[in-house]
């Protein structure tokens, strides 16, 4: 619906403009009138109207003055003068205003008709001519910026003009995070609460099915970081936060607009190894890449699997359960950083377990031991989003199999447990993802580790990593928030927490007093 304001110093005209014909039948809202010039100038630049209907003699300011300042103020509607008189002059003067319509008073109600009908078509022919051409400035820009990610920046471009212009820029692709859900309920560019007016921010653009951001400007990329540290902080989205939707990749910041490719291929680079990352990880940055300059040591061959079959079946069939962990930690290690693809890193994987099946099963042919059938592993291994399922699913066969041929001890797998941390202190460990390496749910394992121990599972982490950093502190000169990350806490802050709480001192204090001891 079109806007229309009527002003004239007489109020029986404006009450009969407003009913001498159908405004609405032609698509028409009246929003507003006025009885003199100045309110009407001032009704006008504050509203905007699509068409104006003024009166040429009212009190302040003539109907031309109006046109005249309003004009000058950047307003383009179409304008109607009514004019009790017919002097040309006033005509000549509305033309040189842009005014296009000029009527006589009394106004005829079929010429009247016909004039804004003739506006009508103008105001929809304009219309559809601007959505055209943001239309097509939409799919140059698209085209500009597809090119500034591919390296492939025409030199003809100004970026200036195209307010592509900034210090730093830093990309960022993000997709759902679960593969089961049918779309994102979030879109990432609303959660940096930061404003967008004409891409001051930050551009949006769809590439090879992938939602792409390119960060313009300090405050967006430290609003970005900003972001970043506060789910560090929380260490996994909350139920129900918009970040659990999502799953997040980005580059490093750079400097220079056509150095953005780079920032873009390591992203892009991080979203096709999403295969690799750990339980309910959201996001991953570029200081996450793999240097694989020397991946051909680690290229996967007959001889890697013979030698992966011969140490597991060795470790199921001795119930070594820390080892049998250990294994599976070295050989996920090994297959982060091999050069291979996801695909052939699954067929890898499926052709080790079948032939651990297959070996298992002719040395216990009477154990009956429950496998899965060898299509159905096939389906699950080559079904699998992430590396860490696949292990998982090793592990909890592994120990279906060492339960099938033996009677393991539950005070063994606590050893093996300890031992297990002892080594692996600086990973993420958790509780849940300890207990199905050992055959446990999280629930029970808790439940005899704290009475096998005497105390609970992560205060006895803690105290292995606390214990480890006081060695670091004493022995190195490591900043603090180096020996943190070493010894398996991601915040620096929290390392502190947790350090004053077992030894009373903070890293600092505890390491002037034991290094001059």
């Amino acid at each position: 619906m079109n806007t229309v304001f009527i002003a004239d110093d007489e109020l029986i005209i404006r009450q009969g403009l407003k009913c001498i014909i159908d405004w609405s039948a032609l698509g028409f809202e009246v929003i507003g009138e006025a009885a003199n010039g100045e309110d009407a100038l001032q009704f006008i630049t504050k509203y905007n109207p699509d068409m104006v209907m003024l009166d040429i003699r009212m009190p302040k300011l003539t109907g031309l003055d109006v046109v005249k300042q309003a004009r000058e103020q950047g307003y383009k509607g179409k304008v109607i003068i009514l004019s009790g008189f017919t002097d040309f002059k006033y005509a000549q003067s509305a033309i040189r205003y842009g005014v296009e319509y000029y009527l006589t008073k009394p106004i005829d109600e079929d010429e009247l008709f016909n004039t804004v009908k003739e506006i009508k078509k103008l105001l929809l022919d304009e219309a559809q001519k601007k959505e055209e051409m943001e239309e097509y400035r939409s799919k140059a820009r698209n085209m500009i910026l597809q090119d500034i990610l591919n390296n492939n920046i025409p030199s003809t471009v100004d970026f200036q003009n195209l307010n592509l212009q900034a210090d730093v820029y830093q990309v960022v692709i993000y997709e759902k995070y679960s593969h089961h859900a049918s779309k994102m309920t979030y879109r990432f560019s609303d959660l940096l609460k930061v404003t967008n007016t004409d891409n001051s921010s930050y551009e949006n653009i769809t590439l090879d099915d992938n939602e792409i951001l390119i960060l313009k400007g300090p405050f967006t990329i430290k609003k970005f970081e900003e972001f970043l540290e506060h789910y560090d902080r929380e260490q996994k989205p909350q139920t129900n936060s918009p970040l659990d939707s999502l799953f997040i990749t980005y580059g490093r910041i750079v400097s220079d607009i056509e150095d953005i490719h780079i920032s873009y291929q390591e992203a892009l680079r991080l979203l096709q190894r999403r295969f690799f990352c750990e339980h309910k990880q959201h996001t991953i940055g570029y200081s996450e890449l793999p240097d694989l300059t020397q991946s051909d040591m680690y290229s996967l061959n007959n001889d890697i699997l013979q030698d992966y079959c011969e140490q597991l079946i060795g470790y199921i069939q001795a119930a070594k359960r820390n080892q049998v962990a250990e294994t599976l930690n070295e050989l996920e290690h090994k297959l982060y950083y091999s050069s291979n693809t996801i695909e052939r890193i699954k067929l890898f994987l499926t052709d080790l377990y079948l032939s651990i099946k297959e070996k298992i099963s002719h040395l216990y042919h009477n154990a009956n031991i429950p496998f899965p059938g060898n299509a159905e592993i096939i389906n699950l291994i080559g079904e699998k989003y992430y590396l860490y399922e696949i292990i998982l699913f090793f592990t909890e066969q592994f120990e279906m199999i060492m339960r099938a041929i033996g009677n393991p001890s539950s005070d063994g797998v606590m050893d093996d447990i300890i031992h297990y941390i002892e080594h692996n202190y600086m990973d993420n460990i958790k509780l849940e993802t300890i207990a199905p390496l050992f055959g446990y749910n999280s629930s029970y394992l808790g439940k005899i580790f704290n009475k096998k121990v005497g105390m609970g599972f992560n205060m006895f982490v803690d105290q292995v990593r606390i214990s480890r950093s006081k060695e670091l502190l004493t022995d190195t000169d490591l900043k603090v928030y180096e020996i943190s990350e070493k010894v398996g806490y991601r915040n620096v802050d929290y390392f502190h927490t947790k350090f004053k709480k077992y030894v009373n001192q903070s890293p600092a204090e505890f390491r002037k007093i034991h290094q001059k001891k």
